[in-house]
């Protein structure tokens, strides 16, 4: 059994607002980056990047990180039994400038934990923001988003699926109950 918490429009406020929001805590957006986690980040960095540059007439440089190796629940996926490696892409130094990391669902932190691991690696950031559509609690590290889309308290028995027209052809977000055997 699933319900719809976020439609298409809802989707489109949620990061018009992020979008907003970013531009006034930063006075603008000079020395700031959008870095999406692969792989829903990413879309959702480059949507926010659009609605940034309709708003103040501004492109902002977006860039995508991939933390596979990064990951403290690494597991095997490839026919080579290692980890599928997806590769980062960062078009600009991170070095001294505000790196704004985008999400689609912030649960555990762990994936932002390993994202931070990740661009901590490729330079050192004036400031690192965190971006999430959505923020469904049950957090297992400090990790507090700067921008939120939706709250979505849940219990564990819940299961949050982003879907975004990108990679799933529908933009939606929805809450499915687990059901254990």
């Amino acid at each position: 059994m699933s319900r719809v918490i976020l439609d298409e429009q809802a989707i489109r406020r949620a990061t018009t607002r992020i979008a907003h929001e970013i531009i006034e805590r930063n006075k603008g957006v000079d020395n700031c980056i959008l870095v999406g986690i692969k792989t829903r980040g990413i879309y959702l960095a480059k949507r926010l990047a659009e609605r940034i540059d309709q708003i103040e007439g501004v492109s902002i440089s977006v860039g995508e990180v991939d933390i596979t190796l990064y990951r403290d629940d690494l597991t095997e996926k490839s026919k080579t039994r290692g980890p599928i490696i997806q590769g980062t892409d960062i078009p600009v130094d991170i070095s001294n400038r505000k790196v704004i990391l985008v999400d689609d669902v912030l649960f555990t932190g762990r994936t932002v934990r390993a994202a931070l691991d990740a661009l901590i690696d490729l330079g050192r950031p004036e400031q690192i923001q965190l971006a999430v559509l959505i923020d469904r609690g049950h957090r297992e590290l400090p990790i507090r988003p700067d921008y939120v889309g939706k709250n979505v308290p849940t219990s564990k028995s819940e299961k949050i699926v982003a879907k975004l027209i990108e990679a799933d052809l529908e933009d939606e977000v929805i809450i499915e109950h687990i059901h254990k055997n």
